[in-house]
């Protein structure tokens, strides 16, 4: 499911997405017994990653239209936001895998502040 998220994020707007596989994937996580809110969390990394990579990267067109303003005489192209954005791609993957390896990082607040 993660994989799907991720690959679909690339092309897709987030809310399109979500509007896609919810119905059919929240029943399956519910169905399996996990939860919910962790479910949600993966989501949102995931749809993280998604917006920093090609093809569509909404992110990198946003900080493609910034330089200009923030640097104008800078020479930044394309090719060097795709490069660039590397190594938080692969950070972000890492946060994935431990919050799909520990779920209890990403439930911890809530069960505070909603109290269990």
């Amino acid at each position: 499911m993660q994989l799907s998220f991720f690959l679909l994020g690339m092309v897709l707007d987030d809310t399109a997405l979500l509007l896609i596989v919810a119905p059919l994937y929240i029943p399956i996580v519910a169905n399996l017994g996990f939860s919910l809110v962790w479910f949600g969390v993966l989501y949102t990394v995931n749809m993280q990653m998604a917006m920093l990579t090609p093809p569509f990267g909404y992110n990198l067109f946003i900080m493609k239209g910034i330089i200009p303003v923030i640097a104008p005489d800078s020479g930044i192209t394309m090719a060097d936001l795709y490069k660039s954005i590397i190594p938080f791609v692969g950070i972000q993957a890492a946060c994935l895998g431990i919050i799909m390896a520990f779920p209890q990082i990403a439930l911890w607040l809530p069960s505070v502040v909603f109290g269990g």
